[in-house]
């Protein structure tokens, strides 16, 4: 009998896959409402053939070592694997597959929603209408910024970062600069996008919004020098990982009013949130809801669950990472 475990509760389009295709599986499921520890991880998924986790799961070296030989696969409930040690996998044979495509646009709607909130100070309003002090129109009441035809810089020229791209050009005729490794013919010819560096698109951005990786050169990528660069008029927004920014430079950037404000969907040390950061009224807090939508995490658990079937049938998986 084959085992699968899973680190957290996922649609019931995933089990019912799951257990299509592999009708003779025993499939457990963490049953707490919380993420568990390496410990707790380790200890659940003895035994088991395949292991489906999240991006919040430390599938380091040591687990997978503790579950090898049985572990075939992992598949992350995710896109980004900095959280698995690849390398140990490869030399373990142990599959790790992800979730590509099926966040794309999910992502890029809170990416834009947030710079849309941030700058219209959507959150500000909602309080204050809720709270009773909404007297009427007036002039001067929570003027914010323009949208429309201003500069988007985008950090990562990705499946994301393309998407908002072409959500900011098109639907709001925002010039957009891009910062990537190679150039994008694409995104020169759809958008007439421009390839610069990261300072000068730091530089002349009104929003920069952030979708790389989380890799050694990308962590804190967005620190006090980078923020530094940017104009006080301007936001940043966060759905990629938390910590290519560093949090407690963010928070005196916006405490200073040295930026505009920013729009986080993802923490350096999440859920924890750097002190003083909830309380600024300058940047718009999300629970790290980029894919949250019913068709995305359907589309994902499906993705984690083809990945497991193929794998433990004897065939290669889509979206191999290893």
């Amino acid at each position: 009998m084959r085992n699968i475990f899973i680190t957290r509760a996922v649609p019931d389009a995933a089990i019912e896959l799951l257990r299509r295709g592999l009708p003779d599986a025993k499939i457990a499921v963490n049953p707490h409402n919380r993420n568990l520890s390496h410990a707790e991880i380790a200890e659940a998924a003895c035994g088991a053939d395949a292991l489906i986790c999240t991006l919040a799961d430390p599938v380091d070296d040591a687990l997978l070592r503790a579950l090898a030989p049985a572990l075939r696969i992992v598949a992350t409930y995710a896109v980004g694997v900095n959280n698995i040690a690849l390398g140990t996998a490869r030399e373990l044979g142990i599959a790790v597959c992800n979730t590509p495509d099926a966040l794309t646009d999910a992502t890029a709607e809170v990416a834009v929603g947030l710079m849309l909130a941030c700058a219209r100070r959507f959150v500000e309003g909602d309080a204050l209408t809720r709270q009773g002090g909404f007297q009427g129109w007036a002039p001067m009441l929570l003027r914010g910024h323009g949208v429309y035809g201003k500069t988007v810089g985008i950090v990562g020229a990705g499946r994301i970062g393309k998407r908002v791209a072409q959500a900011m050009r098109l639907g709001f005729a925002c010039q957009i600069l891009y910062q990537a490794r190679t150039a994008h013919a694409d995104w020169q010819d759809e958008l007439q996008a421009e390839q610069t560096g990261i300072e000068d698109l730091l530089a002349r951005s009104d929003f920069v919004s952030l979708h790389c990786p989380l890799t050694p050169q990308t962590r804190h990528m967005i620190g006090a020098a980078a923020l530094a660069r940017m104009k006080p008029t301007a936001f940043l927004i966060n759905t990629a990982r938390g910590p290519v920014v560093d949090e407690a430079a963010l928070v005196a950037a916006l405490r200073d009013r040295r930026i505009a404000g920013a729009g986080l969907d993802v923490y350096e040390h999440e859920p924890e949130l750097a002190p003083g950061l909830a309380a600024l009224d300058n940047v718009v807090l999300l629970p790290h809801i980029g894919s949250a939508t019913h068709e995305a995490r359907d589309e994902m658990g499906r993705m984690c669950a083809r990945a497991v079937v193929a794998v433990l049938t004897g065939q290669e998986p889509a979206h191999r990472v290893v």
